[in-house]
């Protein structure tokens, strides 16, 4: 196939200009030929078309192709131009090649035109890889230069003897020292006396060692500034060749944060551990006795301790009370405030007997100490087994059940006030009596169970508690406690357990069976 070719040609006489169109075609070219002979038309031309090559004869009526060749300077063009001429000396030529012009011919000797033509198309092809190459490379290098100039960690550049030949500001800013400090200067002086060796003597280590390439990643030591400081650091290094010569590239990262998270991690770590502590060994270790009742309660620990509680305490009369709590928040803190809680309700317990009145005066001390980002949700229900009933009261804390021996709710126990430490002056009244029968369950949870999360986020939810309730409603308490619990955490699957989870189950025995325990 004929390979096309655009030619401008600037010449007067269309005769001389089909002769050089056909020469070219003759040569193997498919060529498409506009002809022009004033500066506005090759103004026009050049602005509205791309062109392969152009063909200028030398003397027009209105300009020559020195002015030719300035337009096409002027426009920023690299376009082949050829001056094909009837007359022009050698030192005009010689002046035309000077100004720019890429080679001169006579009109009389045109076989060298498709052989010129050839070799400056070439030649353009050439120079347009080159600026094309040259652009790549300068936008590489501008990104690269980016990179370095806006990398948060430091880069630096070394020689084989650990000496710095380039770094980045990052460096600068890392260590306070300005470029003109550290240029030529040995690695060590970035780093503490007792440490100074540590960087080319492992460099050293690993090329004795035969390494073909050097790769370091997170070598953790230790940064000095240049007021002395120190601060810790991690250091990944890597070799290349640069002008032929081996090179080390140090990346550096500052990571006093890291460490200080850590650090706070392992705190929090302890924290968890001795708020597990303090709840354990404040739980009770066994159900009291209590004639026609079987008692179980069971609190199980989330992956965060946090600040569930529950409690027996002996009343007046062969009376119990049973107590439930949950103290927001998780760690330390909730554990102590669950401490000082159950302290408060121990001694406040059977003066008197009414527990509502037990919940107010408990909430009038706990309002100094619990402060705005802290509240206590608490269940404590009366039962007294002679009439085989319970009274209440609830500050904040889910619903407690009563199940028949069927598994159905016959009563459901909700708030009757505030969650502690919300209001110094809240009075929580104690419920009217809830009449209790042989085979009933009552049921008292922290909300670590409705709200335990299953892997697609959904809830356990209080139906769910209710219906594993109904499956063993001829079981004992502890049984339906451990059946709750392993229910529970099927749910959740593997995923973490966030909230502690506690249960109180006592089930109605009938009035002539001994006392039992669970």
């Amino acid at each position: 196939m004929k390979r096309q070719l655009r030619v401008l040609v600037v010449e007067d006489s269309e005769f001389d200009a089909h002769v050089m169109v056909n020469l070219l075609r003759r040569a193997g070219y498919d060529p498409y030929m506009e002809r022009v002979e004033t500066a506005q038309a090759l103004s026009e031309s050049v602005a509205s078309k791309p062109w392969d090559i152009i063909l200028a004869d030398y003397n027009l009526p209105t300009f020559n192709a020195l002015d030719a060749l300035k337009l096409i300077q002027a426009s920023h063009l690299d376009v082949p131009f050829i001056i094909v001429s009837g007359g022009i000396g050698e030192d005009i030529a010689v002046a035309a090649m000077k100004a720019g012009a890429h080679d001169y011919l006579m009109k009389g000797n045109l076989q060298r035109l498709a052989p010129a033509v050839e070799r400056e198309l070439r030649e353009a092809s050439i120079r347009s890889e080159q600026r094309q190459a040259k652009k790549a490379l300068q936008e590489s290098e501008e990104r690269y230069r980016l990179l370095w100039e806006t990398s948060p960690d430091g880069v630096i550049l070394m020689d084989e003897g650990c000496h710095i030949l380039f770094l980045n500001p990052a460096v600068e800013e890392m260590f306070s020292f300005t470029q003109d400090e550290l240029i030529q200067k040995p690695f060590a002086m970035l780093q503490p006396e007792r440490l100074r060796g540590l960087l080319r003597t492992r460099l050293e280590e690993t090329l004795h060692a035969g390494a073909v390439r050097v790769r370091w990643r997170n070598l953790e030591t230790l940064g000095l500034r240049h007021n002395q400081s120190e601060f810790p650091m991690e250091i990944s290094m890597s070799d290349m060749l640069l002008d032929g010569r081996r090179r080390f590239v140090c990346f550096i990262r500052d990571i006093t944060d890291r460490k200080r998270a850590e650090a706070e991690i392992r705190e929090s770590q302890e924290q968890f551990k001795a708020a597990r502590e303090i709840q354990q060994r404040l739980f009770p270790k066994s159900a009291p006795a209590l004639p026609g009742f079987d008692i179980a309660g069971a609190s199980y620990s989330a992956n965060a301790a946090g600040g569930d509680y529950f409690d027996y305490l002996p009343l007046p009369r062969g009376q119990l009370a049973v107590v439930v709590g949950d103290v927001s928040g998780h760690g330390v803190g909730p554990a102590l405030l669950m401490a000082e809680t159950r302290a408060y309700l121990r001694a406040l317990t059977g003066q008197p007997e009414n527990v509502g009145e037990t919940l107010t005066r408990a909430n009038a001390i706990l309002a100094e100490d619990v402060g705005a980002s802290r509240f206590i949700t608490l269940f404590i229900a009366r039962i007294d087994p002679e009439s085989r009933s319970l009274r209440y009261a609830s500050a904040g804390h889910p619903p407690a059940y009563v199940l028949n021996s069927a598994g159905e709710v016959k009563y459901t126990l909700p708030r009757t006030g505030l969650p502690l430490g919300r209001r110094p002056n809240t009075h929580y009244q104690e419920s009217e009596p809830v009449p209790l029968e042989t085979g009933d369950l009552i049921l008292m949870v922290t909300d670590g169970i409705e709200e335990a999360e299953g892997p697609d986020e959904s809830l356990f939810g209080t139906d769910r508690i209710l219906e594993v309730a109904k499956r063993n409603a001829s079981q004992s308490a502890a049984r339906v406690i451990r059946e709750i619990y392993e229910t529970v955490s099927a749910f959740a699957g593997k995923g973490p357990q966030l909230d502690d989870v506690t249960v109180i189950a006592i089930r109605v025995l009938p009035a002539s069976t001994p006392d039992q325990a669970s």
